[in-house]
């Protein structure tokens, strides 16, 4: 996919979105756990529309073999999915393209310098683990977890869980609140990889350390976030938006 087309379809996602039509109120929560409730009301301010997708732009450092630095764009775009456009810092060399899940199908292509391919995937796995990639992404896009489909439960006082499908994967996030409702974590089983081999469950997360409101929304600014979180392996990657 050349460097326009895959902007195009960032663009096209984003286009897509409808205007919402429900205005949030903390009433339309009683039915929900109390630390769900607390998560939802400290993340969406009263008569905030309830939005279908967010569009986000991040730097950090990423684990490819050692930390890089990289820049992204990213549009979750809910029933829809994903496009995580991003170009990362090799030795000088960019290594620019994409993550994404859309309409239904995940798959991934980078290249180096914009030309040479090193890395190409696409097919059930990867839809799989894009899916669990738009749950744990939930939390960037918390309206998303006031709809209908979406149960929770809770785990302990501070410990709501949220339990969504994603282009036909289910999913549940543990979150871990403060007592006043600020993200601290996160953590999921995700389908993936990661290190190679087969594909299977493991354990996914990060810590939100800094928050900030746009628009009616408080949401992580500062993650970090990755694979075997909760053990000795947890590699994270540092993304702030």
């Amino acid at each position: 996919m050349s460097a326009m087309a895959r902007d195009r379809s960032l663009e096209e996602l984003w286009n897509s979105v409808s205007p919402g039509q429900l205005i949030f109120q903390p009433g339309q929560l009683l039915g929900l756990p109390e630390p769900a409730r607390r998560y939802l009301t400290h993340a969406i301010a009263p008569g905030t529309p309830l939005a279908s997708a967010v569009r986000l732009r991040m730097h950090g450092e990423i684990k490819l073999g050692r930390w890089l630095p990289f820049t992204a764009e990213q549009v979750i775009h809910w029933g829809r999915g994903m496009i995580w456009r991003a170009t990362v810092r090799m030795y000088g060399m960019p290594i620019t393209g994409f993550d994404r899940l859309l309409d239904g199908a995940g798959a991934m292509r980078w290249k180096l310098l914009g030309i040479i391919p090193i890395m190409t995937a696409s097919g059930p796995e990867i839809t799989r683990s894009a899916a669990g990639r738009v749950t744990a992404e939930s939390v960037w896009l918390p309206s998303m977890l006031c709809r209908d489909e979406v149960a929770w439960t809770v785990l302990g006082a501070l410990h709501p869980q949220a339990r969504l499908t994603v282009a036909g994967e289910t999913g549940e996030v543990a979150l871990t609140v403060a007592t006043d409702g600020r993200l601290q974590n996160l953590n999921m089983q995700r389908w993936g990889n990661p290190g190679g081999g087969q594909f299977r469950y493991e354990a996914f997360g990060g810590v939100a350390e800094q928050e900030a409101s746009f628009g009616g929304y408080t949401i992580p600014t500062r993650l970090r976030i990755g694979w075997y979180f909760g053990t000795n392996l947890f590699e994270t990657g540092d993304s702030s938006e």
